[in-house]
């Protein structure tokens, strides 16, 4: 046998269920051996590599189903109001970059509607802190756009601006704009900022790469490759970091459907597919967004919203049946379809377009639908009896004020009850699969591990200022350690293909692992184990301090 140049004993492995093994070996990029300490260590030459992982956990490294990597890395750079959640705080960041030489625009991401009074932020505010020049903050959820009155006025935004198909300009009681634009209506003043230089979008993307190696993702799908919002089009940055390999992490995505695009679309879809296969890059899926948010009234809800929007159950954006013709055009075309499906309506239009699809072509591609946070109990099964994965962002899943305050009046009891059905979804037979949507929320696996198992917020999280958030939210719904695991993991790698190289600690498959600073015993211990050492073919690409 060829010497291995690394090997690692002493460890907790979970492959992705937790195994009597307890230590590997590695050779070129990929696992060679698995067993027991003594006869690992036994294969070690006078070259090899040894890691004592002293009883720390060893997992195949995570695999975020549904990130928006480049974005993210913008955050980094840019104004990134992440790491508040107060209005002073915002107030402050905005000032800052603001006064940034260079910076004629102020774009940035990250607010959350329930630091403001009323729930939502006002032109006003932000006339305050950016008075010269047009001012453009995303939300949290990337749902929303935060404009000051420069934008508003630059955009041509008037109380006769009709709403766009669906979006909404928020307007008050005299139906002026007050500066929040919902969904498409945000793009009446992002299509006027600048294009960002590549040079700086390629900055972005690296240092997304270099912020998930260091939360022990080491692969990930981007849901987004194509234009949305605020958000650049990330596949120039992908084809540039590939080809010169300062792209190390294991990438595939999903081509966007620009929703007001018809059936007539389809055939140009695939062509910019098969171009971008052809320049390199891993694309399999097509990503078409059905619905909005339910905090927006824009998720397509079965049954009318409750007290504050009785009168709306929000829109499809893309009519059931043309959808129905576009995913079995797709899915014949050997495409996956990866849906953004809210609202119960809108995921019961997804299941029932790829129900058409396999009706007309017969088995076919692996379609998934993410979000999911109102689903009727009626569709759970229809997962596993069409090959559909559920596509879930676990650290939604909690008891946020913004969600308890501004979510739940809207949707009603009921269907509060199901939300985020992880554990319905499970018990049903789906397939499961997990990522954060970064930026949306934080993409580190750890905090959305223990989510799913306990319903709860981390203890570190700094948006979770709530008592109720350490309270379950439908304790019910909670996975178990092994399932999360497997959905951050071989279950990412399943959907998106590639699961004989990734997902698990097995022979053959490539080193790409995660060692915590810590064992695993309950989800109860993922709160207090970060990640010591990410490796990517068996080479070290991120060590914690004093890890190394």
């Amino acid at each position: 046998m060829i010497e291995p140049r690394l090997i690692i004993t002493n460890a907790q492995l979970w492959d992705p269920e937790l195994s009597p093994a307890t230590a590997l070996a590695v050779t070129g990029e990929r696992i060679t051996a698995i067993g027991v300490d003594d006869d690992i260590a036994a294969l070690a030459g006078a070259r090899t590599t040894r890691i004592d992982a002293a009883g720390a956990a060893i997992l195949p490294g995570f695999h975020d189903a549904h990130i928006h990597a480049q974005a993210g890395g913008l955050g980094l750079l840019g104004c990134d109001l992440d790491a508040e959640h107060s209005v002073e705080g915002y107030s402050r960041l905005i000032r800052e970059a603001a006064a940034k030489p260079g910076n004629w625009w102020v774009v940035g991401s990250g607010w959350f509607g329930d630091a403001f009074e009323g729930g939502l932020p006002t032109r006003e505010l932000l006339d305050e802190l950016v008075p010269d020049r047009p001012a453009v903050l995303t939300s949290h959820d990337a749902h929303g756009v935060w404009v000051n009155s420069a934008a508003l006025e630059l955009a041509g935004i008037t109380r006769e601006t009709p709403d766009p198909p669906a979006g909404r300009i928020v307007r008050d009681e005299a139906d002026e704009a007050t500066g929040v634009l919902f969904d498409a209506a945000g793009e009446l003043v992002t299509h006027a900022i600048p294009p960002h230089n590549p040079q700086h979008l390629r900055e972005a993307l690296l240092a997304a790469q270099e912020r998930l190696f260091s939360l022990g993702i080491t692969a990930w799908h981007d849901a987004i490759l194509g234009e949305y919002l605020t958000l650049p089009d990330c596949v120039p940055s992908y084809l540039s970091t590939l080809a010169d390999g300062s792209l190390k992490a294991r990438v595939t995505g999903s081509m966007w459907w620009p929703p007001t695009e018809g059936t007539d679309y389809v055939g140009e879809m695939i062509a910019k597919v098969h171009e971008a296969q052809a320049d390199g890059l891993d694309v399999r899926s097509v990503k078409i967004m059905q619905d909005g948010i339910c905090e927006n009234c824009t998720a397509a809800l079965v049954e009318p919203y409750c007290e504050v929007a009785p009168e709306t159950r929000g829109d499809s954006v893309i009519a059931p049946d043309d959808l129905k013709t576009i995913v079995a055009a797709l899915d014949a075309a050997g495409l996956r379809v990866h849906f953004h499906g809210v609202g119960d309506r809108a995921v019961r239009e997804c299941l029932d377009a790829v129900a058409h699809a396999r009706a007309v072509n017969g088995p076919g591609q692996w379609h998934q639908i993410a979000h999911l946070d109102v689903v009727d109990p009626a569709d759970f099964e229809r997962f596993a009896e069409l090959d559909v994965t559920a596509n879930l962002q676990p650290l939604w899943a909690r008891n946020d004020q913004e969600i308890l305050e501004r979510k739940f009046p809207l949707i009603g009891q009921r269907r509060a009850e199901y939300h985020f059905p992880f554990g319905s979804l499970q018990r049903a037979g789906a397939h499961l699969v997990m990522g954060s949507d970064w930026p949306v929320t934080s993409p580190d696996p750890l905090w959305g591990l223990h989510t799913a198992c306990t319903r709860t917020a981390p203890a570190a999280d700094v948006h979770a200022l709530n008592p109720e958030s350490r309270v379950p939210a439908q304790p019910e719904q909670r996975l178990d350690l092994a399932t999360a695991i497997r959905a951050y993991t071989l279950g990412p790698a399943e959907v998106a293909g590639v699961a004989g190289d990734l997902g698990s600690i097995a022979v053959g498959k490539l080193a790409d692992l995660v060692i915590l600073t810590g064992p695993l015993a309950s989800a109860a211990d993922l709160d207090g184990v970060r990640v010591a050492r990410t490796l990517l073919g068996g080479t070290q690409v991120y060590a914690r301090p004093n890890s190394a």
